[in-house]
């Protein structure tokens, strides 16, 4: 393909070392003007900067066509074409870098540790307290390297908003918080076991988190699942979430240069002004509680911030997505009586309802009863992905008046409903959401590591600039962006924390005994009296769970 070439300058191509390569026998000539607008791409240290900048050091590069009399003809070198197509990616996935490195711990196009740059964060409306960093950290992690004529390499990545010390550009910058399955893995393959060698999160393989792949995808809060499975419940669901609880404790205890355990919003902040990922505790399944308000308050002050009120099955309280396939029976018709009690309780705790992979009956009940809004952790649109454990469009209506939160999961199942799909289908359901619930309605839910399936493009957690330059081709503004990272959950976090009463009497509603699945439970508080006074008809009633998990009868 012909280039006419307007203008073509001595120094052509700059180099990060500051050599350059020089073409003299070329002489300097303008376009003229009825060739039609011409854009201007400048090289300048080996970088791709924007249109206009530093025209003494690059060249006006015009559309095809005939040129006048007198003017030259340059053919594109096979090296031109990819370098303009990455110079044009690159604008939006720099302006994505810039305003997701409010924490400096983490990386994305360019790396971040503390030290001295200063970078200006804009989380909840608010500035906060410069964070630092160095330009070793920026050098640490450069571009795609493009090979150009002569052999030369140059970097393209541009940076044009960073000055180091002595200069007055700072970044204003956003960091994300999500949901995220790695103390699950950890447990599947290491028994939680964080002090085995393969289980350092600094070079842990095989799964979408580790601690390089945070700092790349410049994730600055995390919500760490506490996940036990359904097969757990009536069992020692109990026993496995205060395991998977502790794990993530040990995780900020091992490794306190990155992460901090946080339990509310105030905490989530400072850990962005020290550079660290916020790390919560999210419940995943209300199994987890064994139908008990008791247990629900032991793990908040174990530090449970959310928690989910079904997996992927019922419990004794609240019916799940499969009830909607007409896999499950509804039990509760969406929250039966005490499933109501706990959304109480959680109101008045500070705890976020969570409604990813409730049915839509508890999805609406849930919205209707809770004080305060409520999340999907890591849920998509129904409009287009036809799968139950997406959100409809007419509860998408009711987040929009609580004014509540999804955040857009990205398993494939959810996204294409098919094995394949890609971050510009992710990008589809964020649209979406945003447009039938609002801008504020919206988060990213991932669910790296719980999940099989990703899409190109978004194969782990340091992809998530990828995502963000995306949504800015699409015309997201800035503050629709932020919300998306991290302002819209902090805004339902702070409505949470305010709508709590520890002032308030607990919760004292006790589920009815017939309501639970048989079990190796104990009923101590269920009889009229204490155990050892039951009456023959009783006792032997109560003997029979006993002997079935004794295998006896």
């Amino acid at each position: 393909m012909p280039l006419f070439l307007g203008k073509w300058p001595k120094t052509v191509l700059q180099t990060s070392d500051k050599e350059s390569r020089t073409d003299t026998s070329r002489e300097e000539k303008t376009a003229p003007e009825k060739q039609g607008a011409w854009t201007e791409v400048t090289w300048t240290k080996g970088l791709c900067l924007s249109p206009g900048q530093d025209s003494q050091s690059g060249g006006h590069i015009g559309p095809v066509g005939k040129p006048a009399p007198g003017d030259q003809i340059m053919w594109a070198s096979w090296w031109f074409w990819p370098l303009v197509a990455i110079c044009t990616a690159d604008q939006f996935r720099d302006q994505a870098v810039q305003i997701m490195q409010d924490t400096p711990a983490i990386d994305g196009g360019v790396t971040v540790h503390p030290a001295t740059l200063t970078s200006t964060s804009l989380v909840h409306g608010g500035d906060f307290k410069s964070a630092p960093c160095t330009q070793e950290d920026f050098e640490a992690k450069q571009a795609s390297a493009l090979p150009l004529p002569q052999g030369k390499t140059y970097p393209f990545r541009a940076l044009s908003s960073v000055t180091w010390p002595g200069g007055g550009a700072q970044l204003r910058c956003s960091p994300m918080l999500r949901h995220n399955d790695l103390p699950w893995q950890l447990l599947k393959s290491f028994n939680n076991q964080l002090l085995d060698t393969r289980a350092n999160l600094s070079s842990l393989a095989h799964t979408h988190t580790n601690i390089p792949k945070l700092k790349a995808g410049f994730v600055g809060g995390q919500f760490w699942s506490a996940y036990t499975p359904c097969d757990t419940q009536n069992k020692d669901a109990v026993k496995r979430t205060l395991e998977q609880i502790d794990v993530i404790h040990r995780m900020c205890q091992l490794y306190p240069e990155t992460f901090v355990c946080v339990t509310n919003s105030t905490g989530i902040r400072q850990a962005f002004q020290e550079g660290k990922v916020a790390s919560l505790v999210g419940v995943e399944g209300g199994h987890s509680i064994d139908s008990s308000l008791a247990v629900l308050r032991a793990l908040y002050q174990l530090g449970m911030r959310y928690l989910t009120l079904t997996h992927s099955c019922n419990t004794p309280w609240a019916d799940n997505w499969l009830v909607d396939t007409g896999t499950d029976t509804a039990q509760s018709q969406g929250l039966s009586s005490f499933g109501q009690s706990v959304i109480k309780e959680m109101n008045r705790l500070g705890v976020l309802i969570d409604l990813a992979h409730v049915s839509v009956a508890t999805m609406k009940a849930a919205l209707q009863l809770s004080k305060a809004p409520v999340i999907f952790s890591h849920s998509s649109a129904y409009q287009l992905c036809q799968h139950r454990r997406n959100v409809p469009d007419d509860v998408l209506q009711l987040v929009k008046q609580t004014g509540s939160l999804v955040m857009v999961n990205f398993y494939n199942d959810y996204v294409s409903c098919k094995a394949e799909a890609n971050l510009s289908q992710v990008a589809d359901h964020l649209d979406h959401i945003k447009a039938v619930a609002g801008a504020g309605a919206v988060g990213f839910g991932g669910d790296f590591d719980g999940v099989s399936r990703l899409p190109s493009g978004l194969e782990d957690v340091s992809k998530y600039p990828d995502l963000v330059a995306e949504l800015l081709r699409r015309k997201w503004t800035e503050a629709e962006v932020r919300g998306a990272l991290a302002d819209n959950l902090l805004r339902v976090f702070e409505e949470v924390e305010q709508v709590s009463n520890h002032t308030q009497a607990p919760g004292e509603e006790v589920i009815p005994l017939t309501q639970l699945e048989p079990s190796c439970r104990t009923q101590y508080g269920y009889s009229k009296s204490s155990g050892k006074h039951l009456q023959p008809g009783a006792l032997l009633a109560s003997l029979v769970p006993l002997l079935l998990c004794q295998g006896l009868l």
